[in-house]
């Protein structure tokens, strides 16, 4: 410990170092096992099959989904995870690859902002609280466009910031121009938001610190230039070939999608503070008192603390205000918490007395709380029928907890129960040392280990019942050139594992735009339409939930649906008896 403490304090220098040393600590973390779990439906099917499909057809300005057009995201991520593919192959592993990749550079690039805000010990505290804030290295190992949009709006703010504070008029200039580079980057990832989260951060900014005059050094026509180079050409070819698309693209996808429930995602006003408090564990704790001292310190350090108190808040408030919230839409708030906690416990590096003791024990008590409840949860007879009456997700754990098989036994929890413990009455115990470096060291331990076995015990314990992959191979070894794959709603993974286009049945959902311009009628079933071809002399293979079964069976008087495949939640039944291969 004590080595490594010299190592944080040694001069600001050997950047390249620390670089090699982050990249191969959360290199690992990020990258290992990366391809061991099947695809999540909705989102990693959708993200994968889209440039699976682009590949296929060589076509990288129209993506299409399930072979519709698919017009809810601009194409970068598409077409980042169509390289990979190119590279790698069509699996797991090459279409989660620039979602990781994503996360790992977002830390890199925490470390090299920090330097030049704060110093070296800053810098590196932050980039080792966001590599082990356990949410984040989860989510970067998802297939989504959040996690490639937080890169680029890391290095379209960081860009803006540093360029303020530079007294060098040319590298400033650099600077403003890499900001408008990174905001376009950040567009062609998720739409407008690449705009108009940087411009109201900025706005912010400049008002509440009247630094107005900011705007006279930005170099506008080389900086919209750049910009409009890298997000105009795929907007006007795309438009030309798809004349729809400005319509759905910027109506329906961003006001109607921001201002209304059209997608179902509502929730309260509220929804993201207890969000960024459990996603940003364990170091959440220690965010109150963070946030406090930087808006004390705000006019300090040039103005840096001001900044990156705006940037969390800016986006939480805009997300907040809208009818649309998913968890996701708060990554890019981590590199700057990050940043701000790494701030306080670094300055509090030689001080006897820290101010976080409080934050320290309660988090102590927390996972003892915690630690024990998990170990034991099989045991209490009382919480499945509490959890069944919870609503969807409450009789998922209850089945988890109950069954002839199930998937969360005394031998599963009692582990991780007593690390949660273990790492409490570690805290409790070393509160009395005062010492910041051993604070970090446990905490980023703790989220260390989260970060490995989380990824771990969901591939074991978890994935296959969101995942279609299991289905999908054993439907391809009895697919013919007449076989007609269906499914109960989209569910982009089959498609991607089948690489075949599957009739819908049922609501399109997020296809409904798609099969409505072209000629998409046969592919898009209502029920009714559909059991009429179910009860044909085709062969047909059906995924659909466990609660739908019976809508499809008996086929026709006398004859039941064939059960080919189960993975908990999902079925795949076959209205013909299939030949033994």
């Amino acid at each position: 410990m004590n080595r490594f403490s010299e190592h944080l304090n040694q001069p600001e220098r050997r950047r390249l170092r620390d670089s090699l040393i982050l990249l191969i600590l959360f290199g690992f973390l990020f990258l290992y096992g990366l391809g061991s779990a099947p695809l999540i439906d909705p989102d990693e099917g959708r993200y994968a099959e889209i440039p699976r499909e682009m590949l296929e057809r060589g076509d990288f300005i129209t993506p299409t989904l399930n072979y519709v057009k698919y017009f809810e995201k601009p194409p970068l991520l598409y077409w980042v995870n169509a390289g990979s593919m190119a590279l790698f192959g069509q699996d797991e592993f090459a279409a989660r690859l620039p979602s990781a990749l994503s996360g790992l550079l977002t830390v890199l690039l925490t470390y090299l902002a920090g330097r030049q805000l704060f110093n070296r010990r800053t810098a590196l505290v932050g980039a080792l609280i966001l590599g082990s804030c356990a949410a984040f290295l989860l989510q970067s190992r998802i297939i989504l466009t959040d996690m490639l949009l937080t890169l680029c709006l890391s290095g379209a703010l960081f860009s803006f910031l540093l360029a303020v504070r530079s007294s060098e008029l040319q590298r400033a200039k650099q600077l403003f121009r890499l900001f408008f580079i990174c905001s376009s980057l950040a567009v062609l990832t998720k739409g407008l938001i690449g705009i108009v989260l940087p411009g109201g951060i900025i706005f912010w900014y400049l008002l509440l610190s009247g630094r107005w005059s900011v705007i006279r050094t930005i170099p506008w026509l080389s900086g919209l230039a750049l910009f409009a180079l890298v997000t105009v050409p795929w907007f006007v070819l795309v438009s030309q070939a798809n004349p729809e698309f400005p319509h759905f693209f910027f109506i329906h996808e961003h006001f109607q999608r921001y201002t209304s429930t059209i997608h179902k995602r509502s929730q309260p006003f509220w929804f993201f503070v207890p969000i960024l408090w459990l996603t940003m564990l364990p170091w959440s704790f220690f965010l109150p008192g963070s946030l406090t001292r930087a808006w004390r310190e705000r006019h300090e350090q040039r103005g840096t603390l001001l900044f990156l108190l705006l940037w969390p808040l800016v986006i939480i408030l805009f997300f907040s205000l809208s009818s649309s919230k998913l968890i996701p839409y708060i990554l890019p708030t981590f590199p700057p918490l990050a940043l701000l906690v790494a701030h306080r416990l670094s300055g509090l590096w030689t001080v006897r007395k820290p101010d976080y003791r409080s934050a320290q024990l309660l988090l102590a008590f927390v996972l003892l709380l915690l630690g024990s409840a998990v170990a034991v949860v099989p045991l209490l007879e009382w919480l499945p029928p509490l959890l069944h009456k919870s609503g969807t997700t409450g009789r998922e754990l209850a089945t988890m907890l109950t069954g002839p098989d199930p998937l969360l036994t005394l031998r599963q929890t009692v582990v991780p129960g007593v690390l949660l413990a273990f790492f409490g009455l570690l805290l409790l115990m070393t509160t009395k040392t005062r010492s910041s470096l051993l604070l970090i060291g446990i905490l980023c331990c703790f989220g260390i280990l989260l970060d490995l076995l989380l990824p771990w015990g969901f591939a074991r314990y978890g994935a296959e019942q969101l995942s279609t992959r299991s289905l999908a191979q054993t439907a391809l070894p009895h697919v013919g050139p007449d076989t007609l794959l269906a499914q109960s709603g989209p569910r982009q993974g089959m498609s991607f594992y089948t690489r075949k286009r599957l009739i819908t049945v049922g609501d399109a959902d997020e296809l409904t735009f798609g099969s409505t311009h072209g000629n998409h009628a046969d592919w898009f079933l209502s029920r009714d339409q559909f059991l009429a071809l179910w009860r044909s002399d085709r062969q047909v293979m059906l995924v659909v939930p466990r609660h739908e079964r019976s809508s499809y069976d008996p086929v026709l008087p006398g004859i039941t649906a064939q059960l080919l495949a189960d993975n908990g939640s999902l079925l795949l039944l076959a209205n013909r008896p299939l030949s033994k291969e």
